[in-house]
């Protein structure tokens, strides 16, 4: 018989989990910042920095999608050259100018004194009276479509109905009702090209002139009372307190809500698109260089040229942007002083 020795008993306090594997402290504390911001610069890469340089790319091809990548063509500057003798583009682009004007000027000559006026005299409710004028600026843009839609409509909108009482009123019910019957007894706001710009103009000024006064607001809670106390024990008028106090100090917010309008009115896309229908003929007095874009791209299926359009209209944003810095005295030169 052969002997069997039992195998020995190891108690289970002796028994020691495997050591996790660790950098050594020094390579640790290294390579731990870049991993947390790994993640961004992941993000960045695929749906920021990839896509800008493949632009540019794509703006020296010619290139239909549908057919697939092995069918780009090299043509060079050949789509720059196109889209700067195509009439079409400096239509959009008028109308794009149209907008940037009709719909972004007024908006901060309505919004700066409005801001002035409730950083002073509004001290109840002042919040909610912001918040009223903040809400269509973070209303959805298809919600507002649906609004203005049924307020443009031509036989139930309540902006022609309103027009219609108008017309009964002594002095102003004349000229308005022949106006009127010029449109068949009822304006057609979203299908007239004599008013379909300026209706949608309308749209984007009442859309963002809440987000001009939020920045006015802003800007004038940082200007000192002592100021104006000054000015007051000085004889200012509040017309020249605004004009000597307010004004000078609040350039840099004018500057900041200023670039803002000229960046996103010659983005404007969401408004004109959805109102208007684009197979109506009255879609091209509203038709702007991101929806021509737009169009040349997903319906044309030209993306080199659209993507040559893109560039364009960036060095249009960034010179415009450069004469807004000059006018508000922003040089970037002076910003050190002399030396």
């Amino acid at each position: 018989m052969s002997s069997r020795h039992p195998s020995p008993i190891v108690e289970p306090s002796r028994l020691r989990p495997p050591r996790p594997f660790r950098l050594p402290p020094l390579r640790s504390r290294r390579i731990a910042p870049y991993l947390f911001i790994a993640p961004f610069f992941a993000l960045f890469l695929v749906f920021s920095l990839f896509p800008l340089v493949f632009s540019i790319y794509l703006s020296l091809q010619q290139w239909n999608p549908a057919e697939g990548l092995h069918t780009m063509h090299w043509v060079g500057l050949e789509n720059y050259g196109y889209a700067l003798t195509d009439p079409w583009f400096w239509d959009a682009l008028y109308n794009t100018a149209w907008f940037a004007l009709v719909a972004g000027v007024p908006q901060h000559l309505v919004a700066l004194p409005l801001a002035f006026f409730i950083h002073r005299r509004v001290k109840r409710g002042r919040d909610l009276v912001v918040g009223a004028y903040f809400v269509p600026y973070i209303t959805s843009s298809v919600a507002i479509a649906l609004i203005f839609t049924t307020l443009y409509s031509k036989d139930y909108g309540l902006i022609n109905a309103a027009l219609a009482e108008l017309t009964r009123i002594p002095f102003i019910g004349s000229p308005l009702a022949a106006f009127t019957a010029m449109k068949d007894g009822g304006i057609d706001w979203l299908g007239d090209a004599d008013v379909t710009r300026p209706a949608v103009a309308f749209v984007v000024f009442w859309r963002y002139l809440g987000w001009n006064l939020v920045l006015y607001l802003s800007g004038l809670q940082v200007i000192d009372k002592d100021l104006y106390e000054a000015a007051t024990l000085d004889g200012a008028t509040e017309w020249q307190q605004f004009r000597h106090v307010t004004l000078p100090l609040l350039k840099p917010m004018m500057f900041f809500a200023v670039t803002l309008t000229i960046i996103g009115n010659l983005q404007l896309f969401e408004e004109p698109f959805i109102l208007v229908d684009g197979e109506k003929g009255v879609a091209s007095s509203v038709m702007t260089t991101a929806i021509f874009m737009y169009r040349t791209a997903f319906s044309d299926g030209d993306f080199g040229t659209a993507s040559a359009m893109s560039w364009l209209m960036f060095v249009l944003i960034a010179a415009l942007t450069w004469v807004n810095a000059r006018l508000f005295g922003r040089d970037p030169r002076s910003a050190h002083g002399k030396r």
